[in-house]
């Protein structure tokens, strides 16, 4: 098994996370999403290397249905889990949070994972046969999102 560890930001009564690997964002541990959603302005995901898939799309959650576009991503990198090639759900409707990005528990299936407030830690481990590497997909099917995950 292979462990790593990442800070929780102190300051927030919720698990947020410092993701010092992947251009030092702040990331909500949210194990009720579904997908992951993107927070922040779409310009500076496009300068990741974003590609819109599709723009409109409708997704529920936070109370209701909104709608957002569905980006691909080069890389995602949390702690030591690479996400090749990444699906996300860009959201203007949360732009008024204090991160950039909702971390779904989709994203840790088949990983072990503890969220210590407080020790302001985000413990994972993952297993000898998971890999580091995973695969993130959204798909659209019939008018519904639903999505992949697993290790290379």
């Amino acid at each position: 098994m292979k462990q790593f560890i990442l800070n929780m930001n102190a300051k927030y009564q919720r698990p947020i996370v410092e993701l010092k690997s992947w251009h030092n964002f702040e990331a909500l541990l949210d194990t009720g999403a579904f997908f992951p959603i993107w927070t922040a302005d779409e310009d500076i995901l496009e300068l990741l290397g974003g590609r819109v898939l599709k723009r409109g799309i409708s997704f529920g959650g936070f109370g209701g249905t909104t709608k957002g576009n569905l980006y691909q991503l080069q890389e995602i990198i949390i702690g030591d889990l690479i996400f090749p090639n990444t699906h996300i759900v860009a959201c203007k409707d949360l732009r008024d949070v204090p991160f950039q990005l909702i971390l779904s528990a989709t994203m840790f299936q088949h990983l072990i994972y503890e969220i210590d407030d407080k020790n302001h830690k985000f413990n994972v481990t993952i297993p000898d046969n998971e890999s580091n590497v995973r695969n993130l997909r959204i798909e659209d099917s019939n008018g519904r999102l639903h999505i992949l995950c697993h290790s290379s």
